[in-house]
């Protein structure tokens, strides 16, 4: 039950369904909407919600659905079942429009999810197409009974052209019919312009006068006092009278013959339209069903564009009364506020909770605090879903089922039946008492107002009660403090309030549940300006009792506000804390992941290197053999390297990671001491250069070429060893009891410094011949050489890639740690902000995989924290 009769304009339904009908884009669509009522069955309610689920889903493919605006060819239908009625050329194109939609559109909504492999046919056979699952089941299930009539539509396409006009092969008399008119057409326009052009050279008609066509036969403009100089019939003459029309004898056969082919084309036409009405006429009754189908569909799609102009959600309904919402939204409020003014207030969304313990909900506060429309919100959102709409909820919602909707809201006063406005509450009350039961949902605004507000409180109070004994379920607002009472004596009512803010005096339009509310009369009444001997009398005449009481249900709202709040940012801080933790086992995981496989890249790049040494080795001792020398030292230094490889093959990356992590500390820590000894050898070195270069005598150039015996090194390098021997161009020395096999220009003699045995540069060599030299022998070019001073000079520490997508981001870092590493700088930091952590995590993704990359952290507190991360480079 409905109650009262105009629920819907009082609710504000009357306007969901007017923006509704625009969304329709046909008339049979828009009588549907016009036909939505109130349901409740659960069933059927659901249904539609995923009706409207589909659709909504089908409007987000690439895809464009095939569905379009259809003419209303109903009565047109019904028309054609009378034997010898035919269907014009229009109606038979807008009916070959509708049956190809309809066709398409089935084929669209019963298509299967199953896909074919390469080995599979492309076509699925009938019982693939039966047992595939479709796209969308629901509105698929709406195609069931459709048919389609492809053989009709192809004989209006033999018919019709694309523009809906009779093809001229629709029939050979046809064709013959309008090729002897194109024929007869043409002689007599030729005649007409011969009688024409000799009547201008006459003078007796003007040079602009043209062939116009009236009746359907062709004629000659001719002025009233020429007429009778031109040989014709005069057919009709200008509204002015300024202007006759003759049709030249010589074309009146003509003419005649016209209408003669007209009438035989016209016959020939109906007699088409006849064969293929005829087609037609045994499938009425489908094709009407067919468009019932097409009608439907477009109340669908309205449905879903209205729940996209609203942000709406489609809830599963329970079957059972319960409106627990989340974020609620009263959506024409919600619209006039974006087209108003106050858009940039926006909607104040509503959680409003109604369960089988607490199904009475009595809603206090100030007037002009929201009260009357969270009773709308409450009443137009329970109407729309039971009639099958989408409502502006959260996705986290429930919804159930409500047999009754009754409401009472404004004045309802009637001259006619002699009631007065409180007389017309009182009647509503006896409606709603006589109908209410555990599955009614009552909707009562200002409960008791109209009379003594003491007796009018009572009878509330008395005709509350008997709502909760027949277990109604109710959204009441009142200022009455004996219905406050009431909901915190009996269990089944709870108190609500719209919050205030008292300091700054204006309405929040929150719901709070759980604590009753203040009507602020003093503080709104000092507010307007009354005068304060007028408040404080008033203070007086109602009592201290109550002015106190008022006071403690302000704070009450103020401290529950407080406490909302505190919660609100405790829970937030939570979520916050979880994600940081889920993060950190993530990161964790990570870490251990890229550990075991650092330690596995390392044993394999260990393996690879004790090959190469291996075959140094080998080489070695292949020399030695060749030379003759000692088999002890031979195999001394085999057993060197086969312990050394059994000490690496017993490594197990799995059960010895920590000897393994400190066996690779002290290799770092072997090779900083190696470092600081190379660079203070190197300083000695450079020292002593000085030195002999200032002392020392320059040698002559003889004295600088090497000869077998002579103590030399490599061009570029410190390490010296004894030449041993010279073939030509080619020179073999002895390096760290290495044999080496080089070119002569690759080596120098050392001279050594005669106080401390330092080595002297060559004194004939500039710094320029000497760089050079170097360069050569690393094959390493000047303009190299220069582009890497110029990445050194340029080089900018910290790299700032916030506000850049991933692949940007990622792109810039790799440059930038590439350059890095080619300047040799220990040391760098990018900057990529926090956010929620992802652009983060891609970069330290990548710095993980990067083997010159020795540790990457977080900086410091104090200059950014985890918005930066710092890198080492090794």
């Amino acid at each position: 039950m409905i109650y009262p009769t105009n629920f819907e304009s009082k609710i504000g339904f009357n306007e969901i369904r007017t923006l509704l009908k625009k969304h329709c884009m046909s008339i049979p669509g828009k009588e549907l909407a016009d036909g939505i009522a109130f349901q409740s069955q659960a069933d059927t309610i659901n249904t539609q919600m995923e009706q409207i689920r589909e659709f909504r889903r089908m409007q987000q493919l690439d895809e464009e659905i095939p569905f379009s605006s259809f003419s209303d060819l109903r009565e047109t239908l019904k028309r054609i079942r009378i034997e010898g009625s035919f269907m014009e050329e229009e109606e038979l194109f807008d009916l070959r429009r509708s049956l190809d939609t309809t066709r398409k559109l089935k084929e669209f909504l019963t298509r299967g999810t199953a896909t074919t492999t390469a080995s599979q046919p492309t076509e699925p056979n009938e019982n693939e197409k039966d047992t595939a699952e479709a796209l969308f089941p629901a509105l698929a299930a709406l195609t069931e009974g459709v048919i389609t009539f492809p053989l009709i539509i192809q004989r209006i396409d033999q018919l019709l052209d694309k523009f809906g006009h009779i093809r001229d092969t629709a029939s050979p008399d046809l064709a013959r019919i309008r090729r002897e008119l194109a024929h007869t057409h043409s002689s007599i326009s030729g005649i007409l312009n011969g009688i024409l052009h000799a009547a201008q050279r006459d003078g007796l008609l003007d040079k602009d006068v043209a062939p116009t066509m009236r009746d359907g036969r062709l004629m000659i403009p001719v002025v009233p006092q020429m007429k009778r100089k031109i040989h014709g019939i005069v057919h009709d003459e200008s509204t002015s009278g300024r202007t006759v029309y003759i049709e030249p004898a010589e074309v009146v056969e003509a003419n005649n013959h016209i209408r003669e082919l007209e009438a035989e084309e016209r016959q020939e036409i109906v007699r088409l339209l006849k064969e293929t009405t005829k087609l037609v006429r045994p499938h009425v009754a489908e094709i009407l069903y067919s468009y019932q189908f097409l009608a439907y569909i477009d109340l669908v799609q309205a449905k879903a564009e209205l729940a996209n102009d609203f942000d709406a959600f489609e809830p599963t309904v329970a079957d059972t009364p319960v409106t627990d919402w989340i974020r609620a939204r009263h959506p024409l409020l919600e619209q006039k506020l974006k087209r108003g003014a106050e858009a940039t207030r926006g909607i104040v969304p509503l959680d409003i909770t109604l369960t089988p313990e607490k199904h009475i909900l009595i809603i206090s506060g100030p007037n002009a605090g929201g009260k009357s429309v969270c009773l709308k919100t409450v009443g137009l959102l329970q109407y729309m879903v039971q009639c099958g709409l989408s409502i502006p909820v959260g996705d986290r919602s429930k919804v159930g089922i409500y047999q009754d909707l009754m409401i009472d809201i404004g004045d309802e006063q009637s001259l006619e039946n002699d009631l007065s406005t409180y007389s017309s509450h009182l009647l509503n009350m006896k409606n709603m008492m006589r109908q209410a039961s555990d599955k009614t949902l009552i909707l009562i605004d200002e409960f008791g107002t109209g009379t003594e507000p003491q007796i009018g409180g009572a009878i509330a109070e008395s005709v509350l009660n008997q709502f909760c004994r027949r277990g109604a379920w109710a959204v009441i607002t009142t200022h009455y403090q004996n219905l406050k009472h009431f909901a915190d004596t009996h269990e089944c009512v709870a108190n609500g309030a719209m919050l205030y803010d008292r300091h700054e005096m204006r309405p929040l339009f929150q719901l709070s549940i759980g604590r009753p509310g203040s009507s602020f009369a003093i503080e709104i009444a000092r507010k307007i300006g009354l005068p304060e001997e007028v408040i404080a009398e008033a203070s007086e005449i109602v009592g201290s009792d109550y002015i106190q009481s008022d006071k403690y249900l302000q704070d009450i709202v103020r401290d529950k506000r407080y406490w909302e709040a505190k919660r609100q940012a405790i829970h937030q801080r939570e979520k916050e804390l979880e994600r940081a933790m889920q993060r950190y086992e993530i990161d964790l995981t990570d870490m251990e992941r890229q550990r075991k496989e650092i330690l596995r890249r390392a044993k394999e790049e260990a393996m690879q290197l004790l090959a190469e040494s291996n075959k140094k080795i080998e080489n070695t001792i292949r020399e030695i053999k060749e030379k003759q020398a000692q088999k002890e030292e031979t195999r001394k230094i085999r057993a060197e390297l086969n312990e050394f490889k059994d000490q690496l093959a017993d490594v197990d990356t799995k059960a010895k990671d920590e000897e393994i992590a400190r066996k690779i500390e002290q290799i770092k820590q072997r090779k900083e001491r190696h470092q600081k000894h190379k660079e203070e050898k190197a300083n000695r070195q450079k020292q002593a250069a000085e030195s002999l270069r200032k002392a020392a005598m320059r040698p002559s150039e003889e004295d600088l070429k090497p000869k077998v015996g002579d103590t030399v090194r490599m061009k570029g390098l410190s390490s010296v060893g004894t030449l041993e021997s010279i073939d030509g161009k080619m020179a073999v020395a002895i390096f760290g009891g290495m044999r080496t096999k080089l070119r002569l220009d690759r080596i120098e003699k050392y001279l050594p410094h005669p106080a401390d045995g330092t080595a002297e540069q060559p004194a004939n060599k500039t710094k320029a011949a000497e760089l050079q030299e170097s360069l050569q022998s690393y094959n390493m070019s000047h303009m190299t050489q220069e582009t890497v001073d110029s990445h050194k000079r340029n080089f900018h520490q910290d790299l700032d890639v916030r506000g850049m997508r991933g692949d940007e981001a990622l792109n810039a870092v790799q440059y930038f740690i590439d350059d890095a590493i080619l300047v040799g700088m220990p040391r760098v930091r990018i900057l990529h902000g926090k956010g929620n952590g992802i652009l983060r995590q891609l970069i330290r993704d990548y710095l993980a995989g990067i083997p010159n990359i020795t540790r990457y952290a977080d900086e410091h507190v104090q200059f950014g924290g985890a918005g930066i991360t710092v890198v080492d480079i090794g």
